[in-house]
């Protein structure tokens, strides 16, 4: 039977992981079909401490996964998840058709991005298209270019409002004649002069697969049926996300988005199940807050435990 099985290899996971292996609990990590999780589909990552000039996002997961293999954690890399059982005691794991027992489980599965399911998206993510604007705005590639942010909620309005800092002008592309975003949020970004909305239009297509980097978007005007290409360095995805948390699903308490709910600390509505990361934060979505939700999971995992022992 296992100490600790985390559910995820993001940021979360991986601190998770640090901090339960240094407390000789001997944890269990099941990566997923994606190890390293979001970060992984952001060309570098400048905001995270310790690294002056900036990390790969790739890199920076792997670093964590060898730091928390350092202190014993046993990886199963690739394996996914199929089923879990948070019914019983000990709990039970489905992984790849095999069956984990554990004391106590840290969910964190993080969370994914709405795409826009267009031709070139997926092409040229890294290139030019990415979903995290305070991940990726101040590259270089976007310095004083045209940038594109698709989208009309509070997300879109705060990546567009961010991006102002460093695109020449951003274009806000939402598919109505008015935002969804708070009032507070839509008036700043409508008032900022260097914000322009294009209203009533979608991206049909993100251009130009051939040239290994964005240079503009096809838009269709929903309403005129017109179409037509605007320019630009970058195109910013601000859909929103969706969190992984889908295998929870009556398992522990969700909230109406799917996000997995915490009632004091880490804990969720089921005792010595503890979460951590984006998939029970619908607000930062940040490496470092994943990191530190991470570690919070990891010593309130290590104090339950303890309990069971006394």
């Amino acid at each position: 039977m296992e100490n600790v099985v985390i559910i995820g290899s993001g940021c979360a996971g991986w601190t998770a992981a640090l901090y339960t292996a240094r407390a000789n609990l001997n944890p269990v990590v099941v990566t997923g079909a994606n190890p390293g999780g979001l970060l992984t589909t952001t060309s570098i990552v400048e905001n995270f401490p310790g690294f002056p000039e900036g990390v790969d996002g790739t890199e920076l997961m792997m670093k964590m996964q060898a730091q928390a293999e350092r202190f014993g954690t046993r990886v199963q890399f690739g394996a996914t998840v199929e089923a879990v059982d948070l019914g019983k005691r000990p709990f039970v794991v489905t992984v790849d058709g095999e069956k984990l027992e554990a004391k106590s489980i840290i969910i964190a599965t993080g969370a994914g991005h709405k795409h826009l399911d267009v031709p070139g998206e997926d092409e040229l993510e890294k290139k030019g298209v990415t979903y995290c604007a305070t991940c990726d705005g101040a590259l270089s590639m976007f310095r004083n270019q045209p940038l594109v942010v698709v989208g009309g909620g509070d997300s879109a309005c705060e990546e567009a409002t961010y991006l102002t800092r460093f695109g020449s002008i951003v274009y806000l592309v939402h598919r109505r004649d008015t935002l969804r975003a708070s009032k507070v949020m839509a008036e700043r970004a409508l008032s900022n002069p260097k914000i322009k909305p294009v209203w009533d239009s979608v991206v049909t297509e993100v251009l130009d697969v051939k040239t290994g980097k964005v240079t503009g978007v096809k838009l269709k005007n929903l309403k005129t049926g017109e179409e037509s290409i605007l320019p630009c360095a970058g195109v910013f995805v601000a859909i929103g996300h969706y969190p992984n948390t889908q295998l929870f699903k009556g398992q522990v308490e969700l909230d109406e988005h799917g996000y997995v709910v915490r009632k004091q600390g880490s804990q969720t509505s089921v005792e010595g199940v503890f979460v951590a990361g984006d998939c029970s934060d619908p607000v930062y979505r940040q490496a470092i807050t994943a990191a530190g939700m991470g570690c919070a999971a990891a010593i309130d995992a290590e104090r339950y435990l303890g309990s069971l022992n006394q």
